[in-house]
Order: structure tokens, then sequence, then C-alpha cells
């Protein structure tokens, strides 16, 4: 393996953060037609230190080659990725059909055996899912080391050293390459893509591949979507004017 990072960025396409989804008529999922679509935020997030590492550190990154699993539509958060700074990227083409967290991490560890990557960085979860799973799969199927929720990113040599945020202060690990690390919300904040980077994009190598070429027929989810449904409504609060009527709010709702 090589002295230099190769870095994969899993990216996920996701209804942009700023909108809120609405359930569909047959009450199976999120209404997904006429929605704007984005770079999952924690995503964004691990692409954006894998730039600022090869910013800050050019001899020691030799490439950052992004991925998504998606839909054909999901080119185009490739191409922003292509215009923020990566420099190669893959689209896993699987039409609309969902695919699992531990799907996803099988079809990455395929991506990080053919690109030869050493060093995977990925968002903590996804804003639509929340699963928080597909990291640690993937760093368990490669039988890599792991290092979750990561608020700081320094790569040493061949070791990394990642910060997490705990309660009453900051864990600091430390592991070899290859590993896989999560990023959380606190680690950086993610660029814009510029119109002349947005242009440029457009002659980045872009692989486009199905699942047969990763030597899969289907998709094998093991989990079924019964029902999706709103959270019920809240009832507004109650001002109280003593301890003593607050007392007797709660015995009125039995929870004295």
């Amino acid at each position: 393996m090589s002295n230099k990072l190769k870095i994969l960025v899993p990216l996920k396409r996701v209804i942009d953060y700023a909108i809120k989804p609405r359930i569909n008529k047959t009450n199976t999922g999120v209404e997904t037609k006429g929605v704007k679509f984005s770079i999952n935020p924690f995503c964004d997030i691990a692409l954006e230190e894998s730039i600022r590492l090869k910013e800050k550190t050019p001899e020691l990154v030799e490439n950052i080659h992004a991925v998504s699993i998606g839909p054909t539509k999901a080119q185009d958060i490739l191409r922003t990725a292509l215009a923020k700074g990566a420099d190669t990227s893959t689209l896993i083409d699987v039409g609309e059909e969902t695919v699992e967290p531990l799907q996803v991490a099988k079809l990455l560890k395929k991506v990080v055996e053919d690109k030869k990557s050493n060093l995977v960085v990925l968002g903590k979860q996804a804003i639509d899912d929340d699963s928080n799973q597909t990291g640690q799969m993937l760093a368990g199927l490669l039988n890599w080391p792991q290092a979750t929720n990561a608020s700081k990113v320094e790569v040493k040599g061949d070791e990394v050293f990642v910060t997490r945020e705990i309660d009453g202060g900051a864990d600091v690990l430390k592991a070899k390459l290859p590993m896989v690390v999560t990023v959380d919300l606190r680690l950086n904040e993610p660029r814009y893509a510029s119109l002349p980077n947005i242009m440029k994009a457009k002659k980045k190598p872009l692989e486009k591949l199905k699942l047969k070429d990763l030597g899969l027929d289907s998709i094998d989810n093991r989990l079924e979507v019964v029902k999706v449904e709103e959270p019920p409504a809240r009832q507004a609060g109650v001002k109280v004017e003593s301890v003593d009527q607050l007392i007797e709010k709660l015995k009125e709702l039995k929870a004295l």
C-alpha cells in the first residue's frame, strides 16, 4: 500500500436540510417529488475535512475519491464534490431503491478494494434515516480500526489522531492506517462550490457503475417499512404562579 493517503469519501444524496419533510399519501415514506436534494450535511463535512487535509499537506494526499450509492440524479452531488476539490468520483446507480447501511457498507468495501483506499472519511450519519451505522459496519467488514464522531482529525505519518467530544471533555484516539473515520458537525464549516470550479468539475472523472459491475444482482435489504406517520401534536404548556400550583397541575396530569 502506498505511503500516501488515498482518501475515499462516501456521499449521500438527501432531502435538503432546510426543507421540512412531508409524509407521502401512502404513509410508506417521505415525499420526494418536487423536493430539493443536496449532499447530506455530515458527508459534506467529511468531504471538507479531506480537502483541507490535502490543501494543508499536499505531499501527504495522493487523491480524494468521492462515491455515492443512489439514483442517477446523485450525479449532481458528485459534481458538487468535484467542484469543491475531490479529484475523482464514482456513482453506483441503484435506481430509486432504498439501500440499508449494511448493504451500503458492503458496496463501499468493494470500492475501497478497487481504489486501494487507505483512509475512509464519512459522515457519522445521514439526516434522512439517522442510522449512524455505515462507518462502523464498513470498518468491521474491512477489519480496519475506526474512530467515530470526530471533532478534530490529524494525520502524522502513518498514524491518525482523532479527537471526539465526550461528556465533560474530549477523548483522543490514535490508530495506524488504514482506518475509517466518521465525522461530527463541529469538525468544520464546508465551503461553497464556486462557479469556475463547477465548470472545471465537468471535466473531472465521474465513473458510473451498476450493481452487476460489482458482482451483485440485487440489493438484499432486511428491513421492511410498515408505516410512516407524523409524531402526535404536543399540547401547549401552561404557566403557573407558584410551586403549589405546579404540584396541583402535576397531580391533575397524574405525574405525581
